[in-house]
This record gives C-alpha cells, structure tokens and sequence, in this order.
C-alpha cells in the first residue's frame, strides 16, 4: 500500500522594519549592553531528594496485552527468499543486500512502498496568483500594483538585474518590493514570475528571503523553473534536505548532475545510507562531477544514519568556489580555504553572514560586507557583535571590536563614546566596509548629543544614523552644524516635509568645498534636491547645466520609470529603481539617474525612502 502524505511549505514572515526614533525616544542602548541588576535574593535552595519510585501490581486486561508475532527461522526465511515456500501467501522475493546497495532512489522507495503521493484538499491548497510574504496590511505592496504592466518589461527588469545594487536603502526597497503578495502582470505564468523574484533575491545574497518566497507555494505547483530555483536556495542555505520533499514528489522535474546527487544525497536521509553511499562510489568512479562535488556529498549523505565513513576532503585542485560547493562544506563543518574564498566574490560573505553554523568571527567579517549592502539590519549587527562580547573563546581584533561597540553604548562621557565609534570606522580597510561599521554604530550615534563642540565631527555621525533610518535624530543637529557643510546638506536632504527651496547660497558654498572627486557629492546633492522638490525650477535647470548633470535629458530607462510613477505603480517603479542602481559603488550611479530614482519613488508614496537613498549617495560618494 503506498503511503500517503501531506506536503505544504511554511510561509515565513519577513518584515523589513524601519525604526524611526522619535523627539525623546526611549533608551536605545541595547539589552545585551545593559549593565545587569545586582542580585538581591537569596540563593536557591538545593531542590529536595526525589523518593524512590514505588512498584504496584496492576491488572492488565486481556485484551490489551500486545501479540508479538514470532521471528521467522532461519529456514523460513530462506524458503522464502529462494521462493520454494511461501507463495501462497503473496510474498515477494526479499533482495539481498549487494541487490539493495545497487538500488536506484526511485527502485528503493517502490520496493518499500513509500513513494509520496500528493493528496492536499482543494480547500487547503495555496493560490498561486498572489505567492510572496508580506500583505499589503504588513507593510507589502499593493497585490495589484504590476496588473496593467507589460509583462515583457517586468521579465526583462527581473532577469537582467545582477543583484549588485549601489544603494543600501535601495537594496532594502527592492527585497520589500519582491517578498510583497503581487499578483503577476497580464500574460506572465505565476510560476514563472515567483521564479524570477527568487532568482533575483538570491543574486542579491537575501537567501533566507528567497527561500520563504520559495516556500509560499505548494510543491504540486512545482515546475521546471521553480525546481531550478529551488535547487539554487537550498544550495546557498546549505540545507539539501530541503530539497527532499521536492525530490520525493517532482523528482523528475529536472535531470542535471547537480540536481541528481540531490536525489542520491535525500535516499540517504530516506533510510537507504548504504545504497545512497554506493552510488556515489559509483559517480566518482564514472566522473559524473568533479571529483570534490561529489566526496562533498558523500561528506554531506555520511551525516544521515548508521553508513558513516571517512571522506578526506582535500582542497588543492580546486580553482573556484561554487554554491554547491560552499554550501556543502558549510553544511558539514568544513571552511573553504581563505584565499579560494577571497577570489569568490561577495555573495559567499552574504551566505556566511546568514549562516548560524558558521563560527562568530567568520560570520563579523562577512557582517562587514552584509550590513553595507541592507542584508543586516543595525539590530542585527549589534546583535551578532554581543555575541562575540559574551563568547571567550573569541579574541584578537573581533574582541577589540565588540569592546568598543559596547564603549560607543556605555560610557558616560559623549566624547568617550563618539571615540569608541571612531575606532570602529578608521579601522576599516575600504569604503565599503568604513559604511557597515557606521551601520554597526547607528543607534549609537543617535544617542550622542547635538553639541556645538561636536559640530566637526558631525557628518560621520549623521551617515551612520541615516545609514539605519534615524532621521529624527539627526534633524537635532540642524542649528549645530556650519550652513553649506556636509552635515548640512545630508539634513537638507533628510528633512521630512520640508516644503520650501533651501538657501542657493548655502548650496554654492558647498559646491565650492566640495573636494570629492568630479564634485560627485554636490551633483548627487543638487539632483536629489530637485528630486524631491526643494529646489526652484528655474535654480535646478541652472546648477544642471553648471555641473553638467543632464536632469532633463531622458533614455528608456528614465521614461520607464517615470511613466510608472504617474500611473502609481510602486511595484514597477522599485523594480525599476533597483534595475538603475545597478553597480560595484556610487561611481556607477549618475546624478540623472538617481534624480529620477528619488523623484518617482517620492510620488508614489515612498518619500521616507527617497530621502535616505539621497542622504546616502551625498554620504557615499
């Protein structure tokens, strides 16, 4: 009798909080931080010895006592095996052990009679129309904010988006926009669409993000692009098992290599340790994968049951890192060398920096990577950070770090703690990682006082306090810091509903101090201005062409987005914005782009987020 089984995947709920403090917050120093309340009870009392149990007979019913069938002899097994006996009764010939270690997957699970079979009540089945994991009454998009969209355009936005976004609060918006419960655009299978949305989540290393939009539909609704998909999340969460369900019941969706040593690694976790062992003796024997692929997995397949063997796992020929590859030594306690990981790229310090198996130190400096790009939040940097305070076995530099983390939280004196904090950015190695410390730092920094002593130093501070959304906290320092500063023209930029031009000659003389390079931070600050209204036509069209910025002049891209603003379309405005902000750094990003960004997510509706993505391009330029 074939068994049966109910198969449905979890929606896990993934909110993208912006925390905005407000005139007087409450304390924001963390509780991990806190100095702990003296103790004032007593000792516990040692708990009293427990007596002895006491045995009592009890009747036992006649009907209740189990039947034990007898254990066949050795000659009745034999006789049945060889077939001279038993046939009456319908046995089947029972394989000898070498028979069932040659078994296919699909082989074993007949003879045991367990291949699962779908049998979800129409009534308990999910809607593929609206896939994702935020409503809009959880903070998600509109459902229909893609229906009147040309579903060619959203293909070509979703597949042609690398993941590699210049802006943090960008990358932030577009994770909102991807995980929200849209319905897909006219013409475009809703397979096909969540395909593309987790493909493009994992490009941007949100991993757990792709996996829980994976998750939202019902492995019956599987197709081949779903399968892929599927393949690539649980390969970068190092959680092949995941992929079990899907092998046992749309195991036939795909027939690559890679997608067929997941069929042998979950026999494994099915029971069959042996024959799953064996055939994969059998791939490295034939070549079917490189050789480290597959010891990876036998690695990975040895974990599960009582066929556990010694595989030497040796990293000398390899010349690059593949997620299979990453996610399989992660999987099994293993680390790449450091230098094949340093030639990988980022999207592996993404993977580690989610990754709970992975040691504190490894997982601090792929944080450094993490929290400037939006995949950690301030909170969860802190956190991580409190772990490695509290962990002794953790010393050297990360130590140093997480002591003074905690000085930037606790020490009485402001110049004390914005020294702790200035540790932390200097002793950063790039520009890039200078951002995530000041991440790391953010409600920190939006503890510290707005005093005139400081005001020099305030433009580091208020980085790190937009850097997380503390935009309240910042506008503290509005009458402290020099008109036509730095500071000056991130608060500018920051201010909510701010209505009127600001001061044209403020805006010159920080045009004139401008040193950066090409006077990158005045032209992102001129066009981010006129993005968001506080900056006269007339004077906006002018400083456009002193600086040569092009705010008028229009391409595809720019009529794209700005004709889905005016329609109100915010799904295919930020799906837009994230294709525009493409690139390594702010040197990709123009100032005519990031103008029309800023503006058209101004008018529909997200003008908390234009202010950052602006404040954040004047800060990182």
């Amino acid at each position: 009798m074939r068994s049966v089984y109910l198969l449905a995947g979890a929606a896990l709920a993934l909110t993208s909080v912006w925390a905005v403090a407000q005139d007087a917050p409450e304390s924001l120093l963390p509780k991990m931080f806190q100095e702990p309340a003296p103790a004032t009870q007593a000792p516990p009392r040692p708990a009293p010895a427990r007596p002895a149990a006491v045995q009592t007979a009890s009747p036992v019913r006649a009907e209740s006592t189990p039947v034990v069938q007898a254990l066949p002899t050795a000659g009745s097994t034999e006789a049945a095996v060889d077939g001279s006996a038993g046939e009456g009764a319908g046995l089947k010939r029972i394989p000898t052990l070498e028979e069932l270690a040659k078994m296919a997957p699909d082989e074993f699970e007949d003879l045991l009679g367990s291949n699962v079979v779908f049998d979800t009540p129409p009534q308990a089945r999910r809607s593929m129309e609206r896939a994702g994991l935020l409503d809009e009454s959880e903070g998600g998009l509109r459902a229909d904010s893609l229906a009147g969209q040309n579903a060619g355009l959203i293909q070509t936005v979703l597949l042609g988006d690398n993941g590699k976004l210049v802006s943090r609060w960008g990358h932030i918006l577009l994770r909102r926009a991807l995980v929200s419960r849209l319905q897909p655009p006219e013409g475009m299978p809703p397979q096909d669409f969540l395909a593309m949305r987790v493909g493009l989540l994992l490009r941007m290393g949100e991993t757990d993000a792709a996996r829980a939009v994976l998750q939202d539909i019902d492995i019956a609704d599987y197709t081949p692009a779903v399968a892929k998909s599927a393949l690539d999340v649980y390969e970068k969460t190092a959680d092949f098992t995941g992929l079990c369900p899907v092998m046992a019941t749309q195991g036939d969706l795909q027939d690559t290599p890679e997608w067929n040593l997941g069929k042998t690694v979950c026999m494994a976790f099915r029971g069959n340790g042996a024959g799953a062992l064996s055939a994969l003796d059998r791939d490295v024997s034939r070549g079917t994968l490189p050789k480290i692929d597959l010891l990876l997995a036998q690695r990975y397949a040895g974990a599960a049951g009582k066929s556990r063997r010694a595989v030497t796992i040796e990293w000398d020929n390899v010349q690059t890192l593949t997620p299979w590859r990453y996610g399989m030594a992660i999987g099994v306690g293993l680390e790449p060398p450091t230098q094949l990981m340093d030639a990988s790229g980022p999207e592996y310090s993404y993977v580690t920096a989610l990754a709970p198996m992975v040691g504190l130190e490894r997982r601090a400096a792929a944080a450094d990577r993490a929290g400037a790009v939006g995949i950690l939040s301030n909170a969860a940097m802190v956190d991580l950070y409190a772990q490695i305070y509290a962990d002794p076995g953790v010393t050297g530099d990360w130590q140093d770090r997480a002591e003074s983390l905690r000085d930037a939280y606790t020490q009485q004196d402001a110049g004390a703690r914005l020294v702790a904090m200035q540790t932390l950015w200097n002793g950063a190695d790039t520009a890039s990682v200078r951002y995530a410390r000041q991440v790391l730092t953010a409600a920190a920094a939006a503890r510290m006082p707005a005093s005139p002593d400081m005001a020099d130093e305030a433009a580091p501070l208020i980085t790190s306090m937009l850097s997380a959304g503390y935009d309240a906290n910042a506008m503290r320092w509005t009458g402290v810091v020099p008109s036509g500063s730095q500071s000056w023209g991130l608060l500018v930029l920051a201010a909510r509903g701010r209505t009127r031009s600001v001061d044209t000659g403020a805006l010159d003389k920080f045009i004139d101090a401008d040193e950066s390079e090409d006077k990158r931070k005045a032209a992102f600050l001129v066009a981010g201005l006129a993005a968001l209204d506080r900056l006269g036509e007339n004077d906006a069209r002018r400083y456009s062409n002193d600086l040569t910025l092009g705010l008028g002049d229009s391409t595809r891209w720019t009529t794209a987005i700005d004709s889905a603003a005016r329609r109100d379309d915010a799904a295919s405005v930020i799906m837009l914005a994230g294709f525009g902000m493409q690139g390594a750094n702010w040197h990709r990003m123009t100032p005519r782009y990031l103008f029309h960004i800023v503006s058209a997510l101004r008018q529909v509706g997200f003008e908390g987020e234009a202010r950052m993505i602006a404040a954040e391009a004047v800060a990182r330029a």
